[in-house]
């Protein structure tokens, strides 16, 4: 997308006036000027000066060419987007029966996209939609979106006590997943005190540590002790060049946005990316464009797919959009299914199940495919990714 993208950029320029020259609305502005000012100097004087309508007609004339070349520059520029664009996409894109014309599925999507704008804290669009969809979002729900962004905005802010007070009416919740969040929070506003100070004075970090991370210790202890012996590489530009500087890292305060967003949505049953960004991502990443190019290949040489919910392809994802393992037996080359688990023989290989009863002789006994040893039968384990 680099082309297109560079091209788009340049459009902007002209569009925003920060292209260099004139633009064509100053040129403009420039000769209504010189218009306005000869109408006021002949109001003036009352008569005509030849000359000055001599030098008015070369000022029509300049700014008449100034604009003219700037439009060749804008479609130019537009002609070079479409090329590149047309490069970047050289087939059409594919069209598809409508998925949502049932009023059934038209309801859903219309609900996915109102707790998109909400969940995002776009709630002024969200309001637009709601009373133009006729969605139903419960008030309770909508409020606590807006507790969701109103706590990411002070974190943002380095204002943690929002979160600290929502951590502590979850406690248990945030217990039973393991949660590090509210350590993570003390941890942070520890390294903003430690650094706030010119010379620093660590003792209110200190007294901050006793009092807020020491109920920590059994949890974190290889953490707390890099936390304290920071202490001895301040001031910051030292820390930055310590063992320890990724104490220093700004992503280190950031990534807390990320985490309490995570735990928030996790409170309300819902995951910790937001639906319909994923799919946009995924799809207008390449997926569609590989689904549609291995439906070209598998029609041309006239095969179908063999299960509705199984692909032909691999579609790479980003690391931040793999869910969870995908185990695929070397045997069979089939991909797990619940039907068909993997299953752990004693030596400590992995095939899957149908592979395994296949490779079960009378005694009782299967040999694994990779090594001479074998497993009783019932004494394999089914693995859980």
């Amino acid at each position: 997308m680099d082309g297109p993208l560079k091209e788009l950029g340049k459009l902007e320029t002209f569009s925003s006036g920060r292209s260099k020259g004139a633009t064509i609305q100053g040129s403009l502005d420039s000769l209504l000027k010189s218009l306005r000012e000869a109408k006021d100097e002949i109001a003036a004087k009352g008569v005509v000066d030849p000359s000055r309508l001599r030098d008015l007609s070369q000022v029509a004339e300049g700014k008449k060419k100034e604009i003219e070349d700037k439009q060749k520059e804008v479609y130019s520029s537009m002609s070079r987007f479409g090329k590149a664009w047309d490069k970047k996409f050289p087939t059409a894109l594919p069209s598809y029966s409508d998925l949502f014309s049932s009023p059934s599925s038209a309801a859903a999507l219309e609900r996915t996209v109102a707790l998109h704008l909400l969940r995002t804290g776009q709630f002024d669009v969200a309001e637009t939609f709601l009373d133009e969809s006729g969605v139903e979002i419960p008030p309770k729900l909508r409020g606590q979106f807006v507790e969701l962004h109103e706590i990411l905005k002070a974190l943002r802010n380095q204002n943690i006590g929002p979160a600290l007070d929502w951590a502590d009416r979850y406690q248990e919740f945030l217990q039973s997943r393991g949660s590090p969040l509210v350590f993570f929070l003390h941890r942070s506003q520890y390294i903003r005190l430690l650094l706030s100070t010119h010379p620093p004075d660590p003792e209110a970090a200190i007294a901050y540590a006793n009092k807020h991370l020491g109920p920590f210790h059994d949890e974190h202890e290889a953490e707390l002790r890099r936390l304290m012996a920071c202490i001895a590489y301040l001031p910051l530009s030292k820390l930055q060049r310590s063992p320890y500087q990724d104490l220093a890292q700004p992503q280190l305060h950031f990534d807390l946005e990320a985490l309490f967003a995570k735990e928030y949505c996790a409170t309300l049953g819902m995951s910790r990316q937001v639906p319909l960004r994923v799919v946009g991502d995924i799809g207008g990443g390449g997926a569609l464009a590989r689904i549609e190019k291995g439906k070209k290949v598998m029609k041309d040489r006239k095969t179908e797919w063999a299960q509705s919910d199984e692909l032909p392809i691999e579609l790479p994802l980003p690391p931040e959009n793999r869910y969870h393992s995908i185990f695929a037996c070397l045997v069979s080359k089939e991909q797990s299914t619940e039907i068909n688990p993997p299953m752990m023989l004693e030596c400590g290989h992995v095939i899957s199940k149908d592979s395994l009863s296949k490779l079960n002789k009378s005694a009782g006994r299967a040999k694994c495919p990779y090594c001479p040893r074998e497993t009783i039968n019932g004494s394999a384990l089914r693995l859980y990714f």
